[in-house]
C-alpha cells in the first residue's frame, strides 16, 4: 500500500524540495499552499499523514487552525508541524493540539524522512501483532491496537498518535518506571524533556475529563514515570 502525504506549505521552493524527497521514497504526495486548499483536500479525504508549516501567507497561525481541524476528524492521523518558528510557546502550542511532532525546517531532509518513517513504523508494528495482543485491559482502562484507541471507564481518551503510543508504554509494565528517553523510543520520536513533560501534561488533562481525580500517571522526579493504576 503506497502511503498518502499532504504537504501544507506556502514557500514553493520548500514544498517542491519536500514533494521531491518524498516521492524518491515512494510516497504519494499532495501540496498545498494555503490553509484553505488544504481544508478542501481534507473535506475530500484523509491522508495517511500531514506536514503542516505554522503560518500560510497571511494565515499566520492557519497551521495551528487546521491541526485542530483534522484532530476533529482523526485522533490518530500522524501530524508533524514543520516550521521556522522555532521557540517553546509555539512548540508547546503545537503538541497541546494534538501533533506528533515539531520539527523546525533547520532539519536534514534525512531526518525528516526517519522521522516519517518512525510514525509509518507504529502503525506497521501494530498490524504484525498477534491478535491476542491486540487488546489489553486493566482495570478500567482498555487499550485496542487494531484500533488505536484507549477507553477509560468506557470512554474513549481522544489521544494523539504520540500520545496514544506514551501510555501503552506506561500501562504495558505497571509499576515500573519509564524513563524519558524509553518513552521516546517507544514512541517513535525524539524531541527534549519539556516537549515530553507536555505531553505527559496533556495526557493527564485528557484522562481527567473523564475523570476528574485521575491520577494513575505518577511523577518519578528525577527518573520518569509510571503508570500505578492496577
Amino acid at each position: 500500500m503506497v502511503r498518502r502525504i499532504v504537504i501544507v506549505e506556502d514557500e514553493p521552493t520548500i514544498r517542491d524540495n519536500y514533494t521531491e524527497m518524498l516521492l524518491r521514497q515512494g510516497y504519494q504526495v499532495n501540496a498545498y499552499a494555503t490553509k484553505q486548499e488544504a481544508e478542501n483536500a481534507f473535506n475530500q479525504s484523509t491522508p495517511d499523514l500531514v506536514l503542516l508549516d505554522i503560518g500560510l501567507e497571511d494565515e499566520i497561525e492557519g497551521g495551528f487552525d487546521l491541526c485542530r481541524q483534522l484532530r476533529q476528524i482523526s485522533d490518530t492521523l500522524p501530524i508533524i508541524f514543520l516550521t521556522a518558528r522555532d521557540n517553546d510557546f509555539d512548540t508547546i502550542s503545537g503538541l497541546r493540539l494534538g501533533a506528533d511532532d515539531y520539527l523546525t525546517k533547520d532539519i536534514s531532509l534525512p531526518h525528516l524522512s526517519a522521522r516519517i518513517s518512525a510514525l509509518f513504523r507504529r502503525v506497521k508494528a501494530i498490524q504484525n501483532q498477534p491478535q491476542e495482543e491486540k487488546l489489553l485491559i486493566i482495570s478500567q482502562l482498555q487499550i485496542n491496537l487494531d484500533r488505536l484507541e484507549i477507553q477509560w471507564q468506557n470512554q474513549i481518551v481522544d489521544l494523539s498518535l504520540t500520545e496514544f503510543w506514551m501510555v501503552h508504554s506506561l500501562v504495558k509494565h505497571p509499576g515500573h518506571v519509564k524513563s524519558r528517553e524509553q518513552l521516546m523510543d517507544d514512541a517513535s520520536t525524539v524531541v527534549d524533556d519539556s516537549t515530553i513533560t507536555s505531553h505527559i501534561k496533556r495526557i493527564r488533562q485528557k484522562f481527567t475529563q473523564i475523570e476528574k481525580s485521575f491520577n494513575c500517571i505518577e511523577t518519578i522526579y528525577g527518573a520518569g514515570y509510571r503508570w500505578r493504576c492496577h
